[in-house]
């Protein structure tokens, strides 16, 4: 019963890694569908003094309000998958089936083939979520000092990125129960009350890195880039070379974060989200529908 009740839950947690990719498509398509149909009360109210023109509905929304938004939309994703977004998860899938064949191959590169030292935590763990912290930490420095409000932005957008992408990281630690290369020599030990899988570090680490690589103007946009990514390919070397992770568990964190971080730079630097009340023909009469996109 155990097997059968965390590989569901595995399955569940793992898919809210692909479902970012697919939200910005699908709601191009949703709002490409909707123009066709007839409105009817959509139009939307003249600018007045208290809103100025221009200003999105998602950024009048209360801060509580947007989280809530965010959460909702983030676990629900998959409900809305169509034939692409579930190609793009078992993409996933076999990349991550993909790095587990080297898995054992990667540890004795790092540490050798000797016995594992059978221990739940790992000395380096505090080291290796030093460079993620320091970037969160010097983003949000940057916009306290200047007064910035991109980079509030920005350093909101890495805290939801890493808060997202941490529950279901623990989500997926829970279901699998993987034991770690200090737990055992085995990679293939799984419902073992282990926390192997996937790399928390690596995790939040690609969704930091992620939101300073994508968000924002293109300004330095290479640059960006290549310290964002670089702080999850360093990190998760490091969770390697220290033993903490098999290398499967970092491929998976690095598409968890990296997925979660595309959501939240999608819900915050999205064009406006528009409201329509469509009246929608169907066989025998017609229909009154209701829908929220963000474009």
């Amino acid at each position: 019963m155990q097997p059968r009740r965390s590989a569901t839950l595995l399955l569940a947690a793992v898919s809210l890694c692909m479902s970012a990719s697919a939200l910005s498509a699908e709601s191009a398509e949703d709002a490409a569908d909707q123009a066709a149909l007839p409105s009817v009360a959509a139009a939307p109210s003249p600018p007045s003094a208290a809103q100025p023109a221009g200003q999105s509905t998602a950024a009048q929304q209360s801060f509580p309000g947007q989280v809530l938004g965010d959460v909702g939309a983030y676990f629900t994703a998959p409900l809305r998958w169509d034939a692409r977004d579930w190609t793009w998860f078992g993409g996933t899938l076999l990349a991550v089936g993909l790095a587990h064949r080297y898995d054992s191959q990667v540890r004795t590169h790092f540490v050798g083939a000797g016995p594992a030292p059978n221990t739940d935590t790992n000395s380096e763990d505090t080291k290796d979520a030093i460079p993620a912290v320091a970037v969160l930490g010097a983003t949000w420095g940057y916009a306290l000092v200047l007064g910035d409000h991109d980079g509030y932005r920005e350093g909101w957008a890495m805290v939801e990125a890493a808060a997202l992408s941490g529950v279901t990281d623990y989500a997926l630690k829970f279901a699998s129960g993987r034991q770690t290369p200090e737990q055992s020599t085995d990679p293939n030990e799984w419902f073992k009350s282990g926390s192997s899988f996937p790399s928390l570090h690596a995790t939040a680490a690609f969704a930091v890195g992620t939101v300073l690589a994508e968000s924002g103007n293109d300004d330095y946009r290479y640059l960006r880039r290549l310290l964002g990514y670089g702080l999850g390919v360093f990190t998760s070397y490091e969770r390697l070379k220290h033993n903490a992770h098999w290398l499967s568990d970092t491929a998976a964190g690095a598409a968890l974060g990296i997925s979660s971080a595309h959501f939240v730079i999608d819900r915050r630097y999205g064009e406006q989200a528009e409201s329509h009340l469509a009246l929608v023909p169907i066989e025998g009469g017609a229909m009154l529908t209701y829908k929220l996109s963000f474009e």
